[in-house]
Parts: C-alpha cells; sequence; structure tokens
C-alpha cells in the first residue's frame, strides 16, 4: 500500500514512542486497521536507546503511510515528540497516539465524520479503559461522554475540565497553528494545560459517545515503566502536577476565562488532591509533611465554591492537611468514597458534631470539619457510619484459621452501651460464611471484640473459587420492636501485617486452596483474603467447569462433585 494511492493524507496520527519496542507494533496496528485508510503515521520517537529505532524503521518500511521520526536527544516527556510531528504533519487534522494504547478500528471514521458534521475546532470520543492485569474494561468519565452534542465553548460545559486527555480528540490543525497552540515542554501533566488551553480558546467542539481511544492501565506494573500518573508515590510528581495547575490558573486569568476558575478548582480537589488523598494511609509521615508543605500553599488559593461541592468525607481530609493534623488526615483518609465513620466526634454548644476529638477553634475548621449534615446518630441503622478495624490478627491453634481481635467506632452512639452481637460476613462463592460474635463495651462508642475466621469451613465451591474477597462486619439493630435490620460495614486491617498463607482442606470434601490473608495495599485498606486452587481443584474441576460453563453450571457443579468425591 503506497501514499500515493491516497493522495494527500486526512488525517495525521502521530504515534509517540520511547523504550517501547514491544508495543510500538500493536499500537501502529491499530491504525493501520482503521477504516478510514487515508491517513498519515508519524513514529515520534523521543531518542530511545532500547530496538525501538528498529523495529519503528521496519513498520515504516512495510507500509509508505508510516514514517519515523527520531529527536536528536531525549526531552523526557511527551511534549516534544508530539510537537515534532505536528510540525511536519501534512494531513488537515491531527490526533495522538501513545506506544503502549491503541485506537478502535473506528476511531478516525467518526472523529472525521463528526468535522464534517459540523465546523469546529476539535472533536472529543469516549476513552475505553481496559486493565492490563484483570482485562476488564471501562469508561474514562462516561458521564462526560455519555450524548452527542456540540460545545459553544467551555463556559457552557466547564465540567469538561475533568476530561484532560489530549489523546481522546482529533484537531483541526488550522486551529492548533492560529493559536499556537503546542505541548509545554519541560514539564510533566502536560496534557492538562494543553487540554485547559484547547477548551478555551475553542468557539466551539463536538462531544461523540462512540469510543474512540483504547487506554491501557497497568497499575502493578514496574517503578520505572509506569505512567506518569502513576507515579504518585514521588514528591517530585506532586510538585509536577501543582506546577501545572497554577500554569492553567494563570492562563484562565489572562485569556479572559476566570470566569470558569472554580470549575477547574472543583476538578483539581475531585481528581488530582483525591488520588494522593486515597494514598495518605499508605505513605510514611516523612512523605506526608512533604506532601503537605507542596500542597497547602496552592490549596489556600483555591475557590471556596470548589470546596463545598466535594462530598463532606473529602472535605474532612483537606481541611486536616492544612491544618496540619496529618497523622488524622491519614486515619480519615481510610473512609474514603465507602462510608466509614471516623473513631471520635466532638460536640460544640449548638449541639453541631464535628471529626475528632476537639471542637475545632477557627471558623475554616468549624466549617470544613463539620459532620453534622451526616446523621451519624440519626441516620436509618442500615446506612449508619460505624468503623471497624482489626488491632491484632494471630494465627490460630486450629491451623488454617485466624484469630481476629475487632475494635468498632460508634460515634454516633447507634448502639447501646452492653454487648453487641456481631457477625463476621465472607463468601467465597455463592454462599456466605457467618461467624458470630461479641462486642464488649470499653467505653462509650467503643467495643472491642475476638472471632475466629476458621477458612476451613468457607463454602467454597465444588469446583473451586479463585479470587479474592474482603470479609464484613453485621451488626443488628438493637431494638425491642422486633426489628431486625441490620448494617454491613467495611473490616480495615493493619496495613502492615504480614501477609499469612496456608494451605486449606476444606470439610465439605471440596480440594484444597491455598488461602492468604493480606492488607489490602491500597484504597481503604480492607482485609483481604485471595483463594487459589491447588492440586486436583486447579488441574481439572476447574478447567473442565470453565470449558463447560452457562446454561449447564448446575450439572456442571453436580459432576464437579462426583469427580471430587471419587478423587478423595
Amino acid at each position: 500500500m503506497t501514499a500515493e494511492a491516497f493522495g494527500a493524507p486526512d488525517v495525521t496520527v502521530t504515534v509517540i514512542v520511547y523504550n517501547d519496542a514491544e508495543r510500538l507494533p500493536r499500537a501502529v496496528a491499530s491504525l493501520l486497521r482503521q477504516t478510514h485508510t487515508n491517513i498519515e503515521i508519524v513514529i515520534s520517537d523521543d531518542h530511545s536507546t532500547d530496538e525501538t529505532p528498529r523495529v519503528a524503521r521496519e513498520l515504516a518500511a512495510r507500509d509508505d503511510r508510516v514514517t519515523y521520526l527520531r529527536l536528536p536527544e531525549n526531552s523526557g516527556g511527551c511534549s516534544a515528540p508530539r510537537n515534532r510531528a505536528i510540525d511536519m504533519a501534512r494531513a488537515p487534522f491531527l490526533m495522538f497516539l501513545d506506544s503502549d494504547d491503541e485506537l478502535p478500528e473506528r476511531a478516525v471514521e467518526l472523529l472525521l465524520a463528526a468535522h464534517a458534521d459540523r465546523e469546529v475546532d476539535f472533536v472529543m470520543g469516549a476513552v475505553e479503559r481496559v486493565r492490563v492485569d484483570t482485562g476488564r474494561t471501562s469508561t474514562w468519565m462516561p458521564h462526560l461522554v455519555a450524548e452527542r452534542r456540540t460545545v459553544a465553548g467551555i463556559e457552557a460545559e466547564p465540567g469538561l475540565f475533568f476530561e484532560h486527555l489530549s489523546t481522546s480528540k482529533m484537531y483541526r490543525k488550522s486551529f492548533l497553528d492560529r493559536n499556537s497552540l503546542r505541548f509545554p515542554e519541560g514539564i510533566h501533566y502536560e496534557d492538562q494545560l494543553f487540554s485547559a488551553q484547547a477548551y478555551c480558546l475553542a468557539k466551539a467542539f463536538t462531544v461523540i459517545p462512540e469510543p474512540v481511544y483504547r487506554w491501557y492501565i497497568e497499575p502493578y506494573g514496574a517503578a520505572e515503566a509506569a505512567s506518569i500518573s502513576n507515579q504518585r508515590h514521588k514528591l517530585s510528581n506532586v510538585r509536577d502536577r501543582v506546577y501545572v495547575q497554577g500554569l492553567i490558573d494563570a492562563f484562565l486569568t489572562e485569556s479572559g476565562h476566570a470566569g470558569v476558575r472554580e470549575a477547574k478548582d472543583y476538578k483539581f480537589l475531585k481528581h488530582d488532591f483525591r488520588m494522593y488523598a486515597g494514598d495518605l494511609p499508605f505513605r510514611d509521615e516523612e512523605w506526608v509533611r512533604g506532601f503537605a508543605d507542596i500542597v497547602n500553599p496552592y490549596l489556600a488559593g483555591l475557590a471556596q465554591g470548589a470546596y463545598e461541592r466535594l462530598p463532606r468525607a473529602e472535605r474532612v481530609v483537606l481541611q486536616l492537611v492544612r491544618d496540619g493534623r496529618l497523622a488524622e488526615a491519614r486515619v480519615a483518609a481510610r473512609g474514603l468514597g465507602h462510608g466509614v465513620a471516623p473513631r471520635e466526634v466532638s460536640v460544640d454548644g449548638e449541639g453541631r458534631l464535628y471529626w475528632g476529638g476537639l471542637v475545632p477553634s477557627g471558623p475554616s475548621a468549624r466549617r470544613e470539619l463539620d459532620l453534622t449534615e451526616l446523621g451519624l446518630d440519626s441516620r436509618p441503622f442500615p446506612g449508619a457510619q460505624f468503623r471497624h478495624e482489626i488491632t491484632r490478627i494471630d494465627r490460630s491453634s486450629q491451623g488454617a484459621a485466624l484469630a481476629l481481635h475487632i475494635r468498632t467506632y460508634d460515634p454516633g452512639l447507634r448502639l447501646p452501651v452492653g454487648p453487641q452481637v456481631a457477625s463476621l460476613v465472607v463468601a467465597p462463592g455463592r454462599r456466605r460464611m457467618t461467624t458470630r460474635f461479641r462486642l464488649d463495651p470499653v467505653r462509650p462508642g467503643v467495643f472491642e471484640g475476638e472471632v475466629t475466621l476458621d477458612l476451613t469451613r468457607a463454602p467454597v465451591p465444588p469446583d473451586g473459587f479463585e479470587g479474592v474477597r474482603h470479609p464484613m462486619i453485621q451488626l443488628t439493630e438493637p431494638s425491642g420492636r422486633g426489628s431486625h435490620l441490620r448494617n454491613s460495614g467495611l473490616l480495615l486491617a493493619p496495613l502492615s501485617f504480614p501477609r499469612l498463607t496456608a494451605r486449606v482442606p476444606y470439610r465439605s470434601g471440596t480440594a484444597p486452596h491455598e488461602v492468604t490473608a493480606e492488607p489490602e495495599g491500597r484504597g481503604a485498606g480492607r482485609l483481604q483474603l485471595r483463594w487459589t486452587p491447588v492440586g486436583m481443584t486447579a488441574h481439572v474441576l476447574r478447567p473442565v467447569a470453565r470449558r463447560v460453563a452457562g446454561p449447564t453450571g448446575s450439572r456442571v457443579r453436580r459432576a464437579a462433585r462426583l469427580v471430587g468425591s471419587v478423587f478423595r
């Protein structure tokens, strides 16, 4: 296939690459499969030192639509290779692709058709996220791309600041050239600044709901190979992100778009800061202090309206960081997104509840740490907020069992002072295992108890179970009216307890499994149990079940029981 067969290309797609010889062919192949074939493909190499140059030249030799561009030295980012390709692009429309991602087959066709429908500066579509470790797919910011529409400037929909990817869009090259719009070089998070500028400079842009980009997410990739956005463990990453936010703020003011500043501030708090906040429990004290030193000067200048749009739990973490109450911020962050109660609350003379043991002294802290609206003492019992923490984990003398020492915090005083009956619930299959135990009062609002988690009693399916489960704590409403309302809550694990693994022989006759107990390692840090089939279950029963699963699932389970009994 030759470029001459098509004449001038309709679209130039730039594939930026650095030391990614293994995945580059997949990215380019996704472009060669496009249903709209009249495209120019520019591989822009940021001076790779692996086999990328050889692989890129071979790809260019196979198809005249592919051009290889190699930068004379490494720039250390995505901006320079993109900018060099923009300058040499021959097509009136431009797109960008990272070497570890792909374009769906109709991406170019769909975006180009939207440009043909209406004169706009760029068209954006949905981004399909693919987890490399699990294969699960999801849509990035689905609510922003749910319907097709043309937006007359960012003021009409400032919430689109949340979709800050440059790769989900097809730009009119004349729009970029007319505004001298290029990627900022020498900094990270260049997409955020570039996209903010594009949103503000565009007179109109179109949104389509179809997927136009396939983004591969590798959350547990090697640190040195991880994308910039996955390197949150580095304080330099925090510093870069905050620095770019300052550049965006300055651009909004200079370009006459200060009116959307609150929306942009809300995006920073809800997206950028929120990612770091969820990591706080897993960082050491020195890191958290460094984080606060970087973000606090910037947080002080954000619009109050942006804070007020956040859920109360996120406002609490923000205020604790701003007040330097960093140990408490790490405790509060473990409940983000899960409705986990604080360990304690304080009450002022007007009956208002605040996070922590002391009523805040300043007006800002009072406003942000006020939990009255959560109804800790009044909301319906199934939605009441408790906090269940494991204070110690011991391997039981029974062998494949764990002794869990649990402390339950009840800051809304929903439970009467006295012993409470609780249940530990886990389900490594369709049936649940419920273990009842007693929580004894320590003081008002705090209870402690011990429960043995006997893994040999877990109702594992006959054909085995492979996966992860997080045990829950269940409480029943204490009522003399015959009420049986239940409340289920997360069970938070110590973040540093050593991983415990045991080979579990099941009393039901199911073949053995290896079961590992560990802290979750992210998010709230729940107790995590991981089942892995071993022996006959792994090599015979589960492969058979997978091959014939579906409508005959019940027969498979009966067959699995029969086969299992024979081998036992």
